[in-house]
């Protein structure tokens, strides 16, 4: 069953959700443009491994982005004829972190290997001021806009803090922005709105090529029906937080009630 919004649909920016969502994207972004730039070019997936603190399961505890770990009972130790220790006057906790795989899309020449394009697919973490994660990718992305290599960024989450640009560009929930290596300083920004379909993007090649297309909207519709979220999705319940605007609120309970889904 397809998604019921004509374009990103909020709610999987659950952390339930946008884990799993998040591997599906980038495979099948990397899938889409192999069948459009071979054989002189090869997408392929680069995975990054990060951690996440998570918290233990408690009656109102926040949800962190890679869920709530529930400890098993420790099993009872077996009686031993034995002087044991004096047991420790207090009990704690410490952090517990689980590991998070993150991917980019890189795009290079076949002959040489040589990197072309880095499609970066923005992750919670990489928008989350204080995270190692953040810093990191800060830094990353430096070495790409400084490098002879395109730089496609799409952010599908409308929490946390976005790479920054050096000009104003209208608000919006969603953006992809398109950093050419001939071009800069200067950027592409594609501002998107809860009401929009999702763009086709280009993706630039070495010169003389043209751009490869991908269209960002065939991609995500493709993750999620074979993702089936339609069954894990309740969506008489609203979106995950930030909270939307009242207007795009207002327009999302209509939309959603026209299609029973609400």
């Amino acid at each position: 069953m397809p998604s019921p919004f004509p374009g990103m649909d909020p709610c999987i920016e659950d952390p339930e959700i946008w884990s799993d969502f998040h591997g599906d994207l980038a495979a099948e972004v990397r899938a889409h443009l192999n069948r459009a730039i071979q054989p002189r070019y090869v997408a392929r997936l680069t995975p990054r491994v990060t951690y996440e603190e998570v918290e233990f399961a408690q009656p109102g505890g926040a949800r962190p982005d890679v869920g709530v770990w529930q400890p098993r009972p420790a099993a009872r130790p077996a009686p031993q004829a034995v002087a044991l220790a004096r047991p420790a006057p207090v009990e704690s906790a410490v952090p517990l972190e689980l590991p998070i795989r993150l991917y980019t899309v890189e795009v290079h020449e076949v002959e040489t290997m040589v990197l072309v394009a880095a499609i970066e697919i923005l992750s919670p973490v990489n928008k989350r001021r204080g995270h190692e994660t953040f810093l990191a990718y800060r830094r990353k992305r430096q070495r790409l806009l400084r490098a002879e290599v395109h730089l496609l960024e799409i952010d599908l989450l409308r929490a946390g803090e976005r790479p920054p640009l050096a000009r104003p560009v209208p608000p919006a929930p969603y953006y992809a922005v398109l950093s050419r290596a001939g071009e800069r300083p200067k950027a592409h920004v594609w501002p998107i709105q809860l009401r929009d379909p999702l763009p086709s993007l280009p993706v630039p090649l070495l010169a003389p090529d043209p751009d490869a297309s991908l269209d960002l909207g065939a991609v995500v519709a493709a993750v999620y029906e074979r993702g089936a979220y339609a069954a894990q999705i309740d969506y008489r319940r609203p979106p995950p937080p930030p909270e939307i605007p009242p207007e795009d609120a207002a327009w999302l309970d209509e939309h959603l009630r026209a299609r029973g889904a609400r």
